[in-house]
């Protein structure tokens, strides 16, 4: 467990991205193969399913020190963090246990699960008195399924490459997808390009930059090629000889949310993985269906028929990763798309996402103004000499979105963060005045302001509350906040009557008084502008 945390403790330290592969690749070549493995695991993201509930680890806590409860219940909210907090408040170890991370997991995290509190609680005053406080808060960490780390999972592929001598692409391949770490995971990294435990796996996703500055930075408009930017779920279909299999971009096996994409991949040849978008889309449309439509068919496991007719979702296909077993993501743009339009015609449910024909960056402008019409974010810009790389590489790919819709709210209520932000008040509703002068609350945001405006905005908000409710505090309305979302739409189901998506904070609006903040009016134009051309509105969700 020491070297792990000597692990964490480096990568947390530094934000140099060197330094950080340079920590992982050092542990890497020195750690036991199952350590290995299990350290990748956390690494990239995965996780313990909780093990040990709150109370048990309280519980354990409390009958290792000598802390009273509503001490340990004051500084849990001053710290944010149990597994912090828990690590501040211990005694020192009486004892030292140099066993390794894979012996710490194996052997005493995975067996706490299904034992009865009693005995949970002691093993875990055992296994504190066995560890340092930087060691008891990883512990803790892991247990709680909570374990984060300041190392984008890319450094992990690019750390393992390097000390196995591997493309970074191979290794982000093998372990994209479920996979569970053992002793012989150094041997499964180098296995076979795709055996039967990987053939289904799809490729890692490549991501794009937004791009800042005006386009024509970006040279000859005839290296790149012009998209729309869909606003829905990145996946990825993968046809194999025994089937087809769906991915979303976060790694998830969708197949059975979505069945007609995966009926419809079986008229593809085998060894055929397409790279695209899932979208709502009626048949006879010319365009997605709203991002709210599509809401309807997320995290349902298995639609039914009447949703599925309903709410009917194609895959809007734009690049091809393998062409009948062949991994071609190392050819250029050009290359794989005119292999992608040698597939047509696509079967039904799966579409050719088109390219935004433009012989000058001013047409490009002008397609970018056009999105909101096509229900698109704005559009990508990838060159043409570009292979698929693996994760958000600079300068192939560009994302240009639109600007934001923006309006001038205030604050109302306000709540404390949590994390490291457990004791300052983050979390902050947002109202716009109604005709008859009454403040309608809209949207919530948390994001957006500087360390600093933070600060100041929670020393503001602690000596103007009106009332308290629980966690909740009521605020004088006179702080006035510019918020920017990417959509909104009508919706019974809110006060206001409409819903905002992904709202948060733009600027503090110091220069305005609250009277003169947007109107209910004001958003409710705003979302009727967002409808359809024949007047009709977006669902709610």
């Amino acid at each position: 467990m020491r070297g792990f945390t000597d692990l964490y403790l480096a990568l947390d330290a530094s934000t140099k991205t060197n330094a950080k592969i340079g920590a992982l690749a050092a542990y890497f070549a020195s750690a036991p193969a199952a350590d290995v493995a299990w350290a990748t695991y956390f690494l990239t993201g995965r996780k313990l399913k909780r093990i040990v509930g709150t109370r048990d680890l309280v519980a354990a806590a409390l009958g290792a020190s000598t802390v009273p409860q509503w001490l340990f219940e004051a500084s849990y909210a001053a710290v944010g963090d149990l597994a912090e907090t828990v690590s501040l408040l211990l005694p020192p170890p009486t004892q030292r246990d140099d066993r390794s991370l894979a012996a710490w997991v194996e052997g005493e995290i995975a067996p706490l699960a299904g034992l009865p509190s009693p005995e949970v609680q002691g093993r875990l005053r055992a296994a504190w008195d066995r560890l340092d406080r930087d060691e008891r808060f990883v512990f803790g960490k892991l247990l709680t399924g909570a374990f984060r780390v300041g190392a984008a999972r890319q450094l992990v592929y690019r750390a393992l490459a390097q000390v196995h001598g591997l493309p970074v692409a191979d290794v982000a391949h093998r372990l994209i997808g479920e996979w569970s770490p053992s002793d012989a995971f150094v041997e499964w990294l180098h296995g076979a390009a795709r055996d039967g435990a990987t053939a289904h796996r799809p490729y890692p996703f490549f991501l794009a930059h937004a791009l800042q500055d005006a386009p024509a930075a970006l040279g000859d408009i005839a290296d790149w090629q012009a998209e729309w930017k869909w606003d829905g779920i990145r996946a990825q279909l993968v046809v194999r000889e025994d089937g087809a299999s769906l991915w979303s971009r976060g790694e998830e096996l969708v197949s059975a949310s979505f069945p007609e994409i995966v009926d419809a991949a079986r008229a593809l040849p085998a060894g055929t993985v397409i790279d695209g978008e899932l979208l709502a889309w009626a048949d006879a449309a010319t365009r997605p269906l709203p991002f709210a439509s599509l809401q309807q068919r997320l995290n349902r496991k298995l639609p039914s028929a009447r949703l599925m007719r309903d709410v009917p979702v194609v895959l809007l296909a734009y690049d091809l990763l393998e062409d009948r077993g062949a991994d071609i993501r190392a050819l250029p743009l050009r290359e794989r798309r005119a292999r992608l339009e040698a597939l047509l015609p696509l079967p039904p449910r799966l579409l050719l996402s088109p390219r935004i024909d433009a012989v000058d960056w001013t047409a490009i402008e002008s397609a970018r103004e056009r999105s909101r019409e096509m229900r698109a974010e704005g559009v990508m810009l990838k060159r043409r000499d570009a292979p698929y790389g693996v994760g958000r590489a600079r300068g192939p790919w560009w994302k240009w979105k639109i600007d934001p819709y923006t309006i001038d709210a205030v604050l109302v209520y306000a709540q404390p963060g949590s994390g490291r932000r457990a004791s300052l008040l983050t979390d902050y509703t947002f109202a716009v005045r109604d005709d008859d002068g009454s403040l309608v609350p809209f949207a919530k945001a948390y994001s957006g302001l500087s360390d600093e405006e933070i600060r100041e905005v929670d020393r503001w908000i602690r000596s103007h509350t009106l009332e308290r409710f629980g966690p909740v505090r009521r605020v004088e309305p006179i702080q006035v906040f510019e918020l920017a979302f990417e959509g909104l739409q009508v919706s019974p189901r809110h006060k206001s009557g409409v819903a905002t998506r992904f709202p948060r904070i733009a600027r503090w609006r110091r220069d305005k008084p609250a009277a003169e903040a947007d109107t209910l009016r004001t958003l409710k134009e705003m979302a009727s502008r967002h409808a359809d051309p024949d007047g009709s509105q977006e669902p709610a969700t």
